[in-house]
């Protein structure tokens, strides 16, 4: 059976398995809206004007890279770079002793503290200080998590009964675990519920622990856990990452240029993923997203099978227009090259882009609520009614976030730019085969601007609101 029937397999799997969660759900609820209010901001310019500059920004920046540059140029900022030396033990167990402890102390306080929204230290540990910060520290910095890990520390403490794990399965099972945990991060009160939050993480660990029982951490983080995978991913653009030889440090965003960094269309499939899901816990928090629930729930659709309909659809059109820009890339890039091996080269681009739309999508989010993780964490049991929130954020944040998302796409471009040098031989070629995937960021780029810089509302037929 090859991956790409396997692929399919699971995709009508995971179907399966979020229809389920629809029908037992009867109320949609969206991550982005609720806490995220706290840290709302919007812009005076004309939507059409930053768009517009937007996606010219990132057109030009594909013809400054594409005749200002050659191979050795290119090369020159890929090999840049050295080694330090590696901490030593007790650095890693201190490391793993904290997230053991911050496991426990936010199952407990998500079970004993109180029960309502973010003054609960579970809420605003888990989707301020872990979601907004910690996940950018993956990219920023280095990959952490696999040492942070909770469960990997406890499954390491355990016997194993090494399963051999099947390598016809590769990593779709990520690209299905990475798609329902979105799915129940938008359908349920996880951000409402410190309780059903607690569960969840329960929940999860008991299964990553287990499956890390059966196949070894290796092959159960590197492949299944979709939490562990899109870090290790991340980790691959940050300026560190932590080595055989020690710590090597280069520039942000050079290490996506390794040809063997993508191994498949199960791994391109989980990177597209990885920028679309950050791209639907926005978008569903938006007006154009309420106008569409609204007017098509008014056909007597039940309201769960939109979103769940919209979701998997909108992954498709990611997905697909992805290898779209691969099929144009073979024609005008005059090659021989399988669009699989392109997909390979090329998918890496895609995760500058991911990283730019996350810091932008979470910064004013974490920057409002810092008061309120500073005030909820300094007396978890007992916090007060109202904790402070840094209403009105100035101007300069939005001009930010649309920096983010927009030197995310720079940095896209100039990966995408590096790996058509590496695969065709003529500079002409390398220079053609990226209009595709040029076009497709240039679309992800208006997408992210638009909704990043778009007034948040409350996403229809909800009982409760996330972050």
């Amino acid at each position: 059976m090859d991956r790409r029937r396997l692929g399919l397999q699971a995709g009508v799997g995971l179907a399966g398995a979020l229809a389920a969660i629809t029908l037992l759900s009867e109320d949609v609820l969206a991550h982005a809206a609720g806490l995220r209010d706290a840290g709302a901001t919007t812009v005076d310019v004309p939507t059409w004007l930053f768009l517009a500059t937007g996606g010219g920004a990132v057109g030009a920046s594909f013809l400054l890279a594409s005749f200002v540059t050659d191979r050795v140029f290119i090369r020159s900022f890929h090999q840049w770079g050295g080694t330090l030396p590696s901490p030593g033990r007790i650095v890693s167990f201190i490391t793993r002793l904290t997230g053991i402890s911050l496991l426990l102390l936010t199952v407990y306080v998500g079970y004993a503290g109180p029960p309502t929204g973010f003054r609960n230290f579970a809420v605003v540990f888990v989707w301020v200080v872990w979601w907004g910060g910690y996940v950018a520290s993956t990219y920023l910095v280095g990959n952490t998590w696999p040492t942070l890990n909770p469960f990997r520390t406890i499954a390491d403490l355990l016997p194993t009964i090494d399963r051999v794990y099947p390598d016809r399965l590769g990593a779709w099972p990520s690209v299905a675990g990475l798609l329902a945990l979105i799915w129940i991060e938008v359908v349920t009160p996880l951000a409402d519920d410190p309780r059903l939050l607690a569960s969840m993480i329960l929940g999860y660990g008991a299964v990553t622990v287990a499956g890390a029982v059966v196949f070894g951490s290796e092959a159960w983080f590197g492949n299944v856990d979709p939490i562990s995978h899109a870090f290790s991913f991340f980790g691959r653009f940050a300026p560190f990452e932590r080595t055989a030889e020690g710590i090597s440090f280069r520039l942000p965003g050079m290490a996506l240029t390794d040809p063997d960094l993508v191994s498949g269309r199960d791994e391109v499939a989980f990177i597209v993923c990885l920028l679309y899901v950050t791209t639907f816990d926005g978008f569903v928090a938006t007006w154009l997203w309420e106008t569409f629930v609204v007017s098509v729930v008014g056909f007597g659709l039940p309201p769960l099978l939109v979103y769940f309909v919209a979701y998997i659809a909108g992954f498709g059109l990611f997905l697909g227009a992805f290898w779209w820009s691969l099929g144009l890339a073979r024609r005008y890039g005059e090659t021989y090259i399988s669009q699989e091996e392109l997909g390979r080269r090329f998918a890496p681009s895609l995760l500058a882009i991911a990283v730019g739309y996350h810091l932008a999508h979470n910064l004013a989010f974490v920057l409002g609520l810092l008061p309120a993780v500073a005030v909820v964490s300094a007396a978890p049991l007992s916090p007060p009614q109202q904790p402070p929130v840094l209403a009105g954020l100035p101007g300069w944040v939005s001009g930010l976030e649309m920096a983010l998302v927009l030197g995310g796409h720079v940095v896209a471009v100039w990966v995408a730019h590096a790996a058509a040098y590496e695969l065709l031989p003529g500079r002409l070629e390398a220079i053609k085969s990226q209009y595709g995937i040029t076009l497709v960021m240039v679309g992800y780029t208006m997408i992210s601007l638009w909704i990043v810089t778009t007034p948040i509302v409350e996403p229809p037929f909800i009982s409760g609101g996330g972050p």
